[in-house]
């Protein structure tokens, strides 16, 4: 159970991310609003997995789940700059979460 709230977690991390965004400096009542929401869904669903998954391990994949869902969120829905780099840097977080993962079952 620890790993979907750390997987929630994750996902309002991206969540929070676009709307804070979209807030345009905390100026937009509906998105400041929902990224406050999102913001402490994610923190308490983060602190809930850290009661059995380490800190190093939930910390760490609930910064790559969000680091790497806000490049695809910037690329696809906000027309952020795509590059060969950029795809290779959110592939190695990716492979970093896995491997954290792997290391801790």
């Amino acid at each position: 159970m620890a790993w979907i709230y750390l997987l929630v977690a994750g996902v309002l991390e991206i969540v929070w991310a676009y709307s804070m965004k979209q807030s345009n400096g905390f100026s937009r009542l509906v998105p400041t609003l929902i990224t406050l929401v999102t913001m402490i869904g994610s923190f308490w669903l983060l602190a809930a997995a850290m009661r059995t998954i380490p800190l190093g391990t939930a910390y760490t994949v609930w910064t790559g789940i969000g680091s790497v869902g806000a490049f695809v969120v910037g690329v696809t829905m906000l027309c952020e700059p795509v590059n060969a780099m950029r795809i290779l840097a959110a592939g190695l977080i990716v492979s970093g979460l896995i491997l954290m993962k792997i290391s801790s079952s």
